[in-house]
């Protein structure tokens, strides 16, 4: 494999890459970021919330600018981020969702991101790193990203 992949804890340290992506309420992708699989996702999250490619319009109080993230991401850096970024941030601290899911108060915010997931695995050469250079990776998954886009905006 080329840059920008590393050792895959989950998968017996065979080399692989992560990919951060941002989506909207709808789960169209905002932004994506790759890099090695052993690399933590909140070390990643500054480049994600830059990679958004158009311009945010400014958050007020009628109508904040949420930013849900997962229990990766409880540390005191990513909420400095969110703060500097204008997002209202909800994340889940350790042991938190556990406890939530036991009581059922809240449904979980994050199935949007994990479904646009699914939607980008669905182009094959995207599941599976085929393209050695992480420039080339990085515009398949920006294609792909556009193709899902289009599909939000002009169904059918």
């Amino acid at each position: 494999m080329g840059k920008e992949t590393g050792p895959n804890p989950a998968d017996r340290g065979k080399r692989g890459v992560k990919r951060l992506l941002l989506t909207d309420r709808r789960g169209v992708p905002l932004g994506v970021v790759i890099d090695g699989a052993n690399r933590n996702d909140h070390l990643l999250m500054q480049q994600t919330l830059a990679a958004i490619p158009v311009r945010r319009p400014k958050p007020t109080r009628r109508r904040p600018q949420p930013l849900c993230l997962d229990k990766g991401f409880d540390y005191d850096e990513p909420r400095a981020l969110a703060e500097a970024f204008g997002f209202t941030l909800h994340l889940r601290r350790r042991g938190e969702e556990a406890w939530a899911k036991r009581h059922a108060r809240a449904k979980a915010r994050r199935w949007v991101v994990e479904r646009t997931h699914s939607w980008l695995n669905r182009f094959r050469s995207i599941l599976i790193r085929w393209a050695k250079k992480p420039a080339n990776y990085l515009a398949l998954l920006h294609f792909a990203c556009g193709l899902i886009t289009r599909r939000h905006v002009l169904p059918g």
